[in-house]
């Protein structure tokens, strides 16, 4: 395998999930680019190595960051184009402006001509239009010479505590085509085994761990960090907390009386971890998820262990905006399997 530092360039990088997965798979990531401050502020403070730059990248022309940044010969390009246009929530519309986006993922390729690039977005985006959106990504990739692959990979397949699925295209420059990594682990990783260390109420940044690790994942997203960070709580009213209270670990609304089905108006409300199985999905802050034993919803910390986020990455911001942070960020380990197979093929 060749010992070469390959370069990345990470568009709508956010704090910098996919980021850290190929820096722990040994690639340089030599400048990324967001649009969301809070999230770069974020960025800096865990790659103090990598550029970064707060631009629209739909105005933005990569031949100007190219010589502005000084970013040469770069050997992938990495990033996942706001879904807002092609998720289920919205119109699902080929032409939504916000696909636009995407478009300037696709220059980015083309002035740069890495050796190849990962593109992540929603499953959805396969089936969306009949297809229609992931024969345009195909189509516009191949058009610049790529090789393209894509497979819906779930993140508790590679070590992550969470079932979230994201939709991977991979391409080639050289015609190779990418061989998607297979299952890391047999056994899941469970919340449990993810979120036991951690206390029921806040610990104040910087403070020390009031318990060792109790499983192998802790001792691993332990393992740089000797002070706890981003471990404040949220306090529920009294009656949001009874209402939790009533349901078990890994149960929903369903367990509630039937006269409170109503009270949120999401059909994924009140729902539990279940502390014997990895996580659902963490979104982006709606505060319907609860932890598996506590009556509240998860810290920033919390929900950074459930992404596989170590826990000497720091969030930076306000509380919402953190757990924004997080929660739209591609789970570090998912992005570490994906980048050590492209390694391979390097």
């Amino acid at each position: 395998m060749s010992k070469k530092k390959y370069n990345v360039l990470d568009l709508f990088c956010g704090c910098g999930g996919l980021s850290l997965g190929f820096e722990m798979a040994g690639f340089n990531v030599k400048l990324a680019i967001d649009n969301w401050e809070d999230a770069l502020v974020t960025y800096r403070k865990n790659h103090k190595a990598t550029k970064t730059l707060n631009a629209d990248l739909l105005k933005l022309n990569p031949q100007i960051v190219e010589q502005e940044c000084d970013v040469h010969d770069i050997d992938i390009i990495i990033g996942g184009p706001p879904c807002q246009g092609f998720s289920v929530a919205g119109k699902r519309i080929i032409d939504d402006d916000r696909n636009k986006l995407y478009k300037s993922f696709v220059r980015f390729v083309e002035h740069f001509k890495p050796k190849a690039f990962v593109m992540e977005n929603v499953p959805n985006i396969l089936s969306i239009g009949d297809g229609a959106v992931k024969e345009a990504v195909l189509k516009d990739f191949t058009g610049l010479g790529y090789n393209v692959t894509y497979k819906v990979l779930t993140a508790s397949d590679y070590g992550t505590p969470q079932n979230r699925r994201r939709a991977i295209f991979v391409g080639f420059h050289d015609g190779k085509a990418f061989e998607f990594p297979g299952k890391l682990i047999d056994k899941p990783v469970t919340t449990y085994e993810a979120l036991s260390d951690l206390p029921e109420n806040s610990v104040e940044d910087g403070k020390s761990y009031p318990t060792e690790p109790q499983s192998d994942y802790q001792q691993f997203i332990r393992k740089n960090a000797c002070k706890l960070y981003n471990h404040q709580i949220t306090i529920h009213t009294p009656e949001t907390q009874q209402i939790i209270a009533m349901v078990p670990d890994g149960g929903n609304y369903k367990n509630l009386p039937k006269e409170m089905w109503g009270v949120r108006k999401v059909h994924i409300a009140w729902t539990r971890m279940n502390s014997q199985k990895p996580c659902f999905t963490i979104d982006t802050g709606h505060r319907h998820h609860f932890h598996y034993k506590y009556n509240r919803i998860p810290t920033v910390r919390e929900s950074a262990r459930i992404q596989s986020f170590p826990d000497d990455f720091v969030f930076i911001g306000s509380r919402t905006s953190q757990n924004k942070q997080v929660g739209n960020a591609v789970p570090p380990l998912m992005a570490k399997a994906i980048a050590e197979q492209i390694k391979k093929s390097l």
